[in-house]
């Protein structure tokens, strides 16, 4: 097939984009570069995706078989006016558009199932507000015009190669020798997905005629609290190091922020949850998560070889440990 993926230069893209070159496909990637690190195998398509006309110059004159977009711009935002009118232009010449979103997408609460409401077009947090609207534009499209459209909606994704700060924030306060900071009573739940399963489930939604017009949850079926959540990274690793309760109250009013630059427990690890159930994926696509257990022990392989050599600015954190550890003497 021919394939086209909007983004597939970050974390899930280089994944997704490997699989479907090794399954034989015609890969090419749309992004803001003049080039990428995939090999020649893969045509290099320029353009500003929050920029249509720069988008539709870049497809002038091809065709696709299949369209997977991955793009979400995280300091201008991606609007879903700018989703909707990628999607249009292909509607009618491709057999699928896969649109990865997110959990984030119903905004709050726990056990989402894909025909719960998603959040209002009003919510605080553009993320959220964006995922959700482009879900519902792309739907309509479905709808209205035959936009062959299926979306994706996975809780935290970790694996190999990820940028974000995340599995990495503690395998390096492991191998530091540092303590791990525990926000409240560490029973906030969290529920992840493996990017390989993202991958699949992504390819999968190519193959199955059932898929189409439908939403998919993919992800672990169980979610953890955080104590569980750093037991799987110790475990993991084959080490453990010193844990810290901390009440969040503390850790804000020392400066910290799940979002940094004063980071306590990796990048936006420490969110109000938001999870659900995954029993359709299971059904529909044929869903076999990864043990959370073994695709982190694959991710700490690749943290082994890879992690960052420079030395971790710690000060917030000894500072609040400092304060944290004078009280409870007191």
């Amino acid at each position: 097939m021919k394939i086209l993926v909007i983004g597939g230069t970050q974390f899930i893209g280089k994944h997704l984009v490997a699989s479907l070159s090794k399954a034989g496909h015609e890969v090419s990637v749309l992004h803001r570069k003049a080039e990428h690190d995939h090999g020649k195998k893969v045509l290099n398509l320029q353009a500003d995706r929050n920029d249509i006309a720069q988008v539709k110059s870049a497809l002038a004159g091809k065709s696709f078989d299949a369209a997977f977009d991955l793009v979400y711009d995280w300091e201008r935002g991606t609007p879903a006016t700018v989703v909707e009118q990628t999607a249009k232009l292909l509607t009618g010449s491709i057999s699928r558009y896969v649109f990865i979103s997110s959990v984030a997408a119903y905004g709050d609460g726990l056990n989402h199932h894909e025909g719960d409401a998603l959040a209002a077009d009003d919510h605080t947090d553009r993320y959220v507000r964006e995922k959700a609207q482009s879900e519902r534009a792309l739907f309509r499209l479905h709808q209205r015009h035959g936009t062959p459209v299926v979306t994706i909606r996975p809780p935290f994704v970790y694996g190999p190669n990820n940028p974000i700060y995340r599995e990495q924030f503690f395998w390096d306060r492991i191998r530091d020798k540092r303590p791990v900071i525990l926000p409240g009573d560490g029973r906030r739940l969290m529920q992840f997905a493996y990017v390989k399963d993202i991958v699949w489930a992504c390819q999968r939604a190519l193959e199955v005629p059932a898929a189409l017009g439908h939403a998919f949850n993919i992800g672990n079926a169980r979610p953890l609290t955080q104590c569980e959540v750093l037991d799987a990274f110790f475990a993991a690793a084959g080490k453990s190091t010193e844990v810290l309760r901390v009440q969040r109250e503390r850790i804000a009013r020392a400066g910290g922020h799940p979002l940094g630059p004063n980071l306590y427990f990796g990048m936006y690890f420490d969110l109000p949850p938001i999870t659900s159930v995954i029993s359709k994926a299971q059904r529909v696509l044929g869903l076999k998560p990864t043990l959370f257990g073994d695709g982190l022990k694959e991710t700490f392989r690749w943290y082994a070889r890879n992690h960052s050599k420079k030395a971790i600015d710690y000060s917030f954190e000894d500072r609040l440990l400092q304060r944290e550890r004078s009280q409870l003497a007191s």
